[in-house]
């Protein structure tokens, strides 16, 4: 039997709770990425390491550490003697991460549908299921939801792809998908119906193997979402 990729991740991913094995490092790592993924920490804003040390309850070394690992990931920028600031967002920052997710995502849900087995194709139907949930409050009204929905909608990207036996390609699709959310987050708006359509259609046309459908579909899907970001005037520059 194909062995699907560790789902595991899609719970831990927006969770800060200590896990078994994990030292002081870690937990810092993933609680201050998280704040900026979330923006709870601002594009811009300056990372003073004493300021941090205090929230974070972890050594200046320590933080200097994970803060030079976020900017390997392009969500911290180092500012030579100046320090460390959250990095910035902009109108072509993200139409460039997008083509980045496209490309990633794409290549990852043509190896899935093509080697995903009946564990992956359930996984995709049961995180479809939960982020549809979620998409019915939101189009009901209930905006506050919209946090949520973000996770969900990872949750289910993540699972349309995770039949690709490719453990590197994952986790670079994972910290790109995380790049990509960001704005999300900054913006907190939900595209509404179009975008839960989609999502129905992509499940379908991804468990009854309709690759090339799927894959045009995703790219329209990924580049509306842009489009809808980009629209809401809040990203500037």
């Amino acid at each position: 039997m194909n062995k699907v990729h560790d789902i595991s991740s899609v719970i831990h991913k927006f969770d800060i709770s200590a896990y078994e094995g994990e030292t002081v490092g870690d937990i810092t790592f993933r609680r201050l990425r998280t704040d900026i993924v979330h923006g709870r920490l601002k594009p811009g804003e300056k990372l003073k390491l004493d300021k941090l040390k205090t929230k974070y309850s972890a050594s200046v070394s320590t933080l200097r550490e994970i803060l030079c690992r976020l900017a390997v990931e392009d969500l911290v920028t180092a500012e030579g003697q100046r320090g460390f600031e959250v990095a910035p967002v902009s109108r072509s920052g993200l139409q460039d991460i997008a083509e980045l997710r496209i490309l990633l995502e794409t290549y990852a849900l043509r190896r899935s549908i093509a080697e995903g087995d009946l564990d992956w194709e359930g996984n995709v139907v049961s995180a479809h299921h939960k982020l549809a949930s979620v998409e019915r409050d939101l189009i009901g009204g209930s905006e506050e939801q919209v946090a949520l929905w973000v996770q969900q909608d990872w949750g289910f990207h993540h699972a349309t792809i995770s039949g690709c036996h490719a453990p590197a390609l994952m986790q670079t699709h994972s910290s790109v998908f995380d790049r990509f959310i960001r704005y999300h987050m900054l913006v907190l708006s939900f595209r509404g119906k179009p975008a839960s359509d989609e999502h129905a259609k992509m499940r379908d046309l991804v468990v009854t193997r309709k690759t090339d459908a799927a894959i045009e579909l995703l790219t329209k899907h990924i580049r509306s979402g842009v489009a809808h970001i980009l629209d809401s005037g809040q990203i500037q520059g």
